[in-house]
């Protein structure tokens, strides 16, 4: 996602330079810089200023480490039913379709809390 840690020092370095390229592996969230390069800015902000994007950027969207719907509710039907399940990473809209299907194939309560929105665990 390049929103944190070392991979930021290296965009720095590497972005200004056409003769380099930047290969996006996976999903790149909305929001993030990883998806602002796959979008095409002409600049990206860090350490407060905007650096120049004349790399190559190359999206491959399909490598990923993460499990899909199916595979998260399968993994889910093995654990004890919680109180409460709390979807708290992804996109808004693909976090709201697996909080449904949590509800309707599991019949657990399950939530997607608003950015920024505290929950107590117990």
């Amino acid at each position: 996602m390049a929103t944190g840690g070392r991979v930021l020092h290296h965009l720095h370095r590497l972005l200004p330079d056409p003769r380099n390229a930047v290969v996006i592996v996976g999903f790149a969230a909305a929001g993030t810089r990883a998806r602002d390069l796959v979008d095409g800015v002409p600049a990206l902000k860090m350490f407060g200023e905007y650096i120049p994007v004349r790399a190559e950027v190359a999206d491959v969207p399909y490598f990923s480490a993460y499990a899909d719907a199916g595979q998260i509710i399968d993994w889910l039907r093995g654990a004890p039913p919680p109180h409460t399940t709390y979807l708290v990473h992804g996109e808004e809209s693909a976090a709201a379709t697996l909080r449904d299907r949590i509800d309707h194939e599991l019949g657990w309560t399950s939530v997607v809390p608003k950015p920024g929105k505290a929950v107590l665990v117990r």
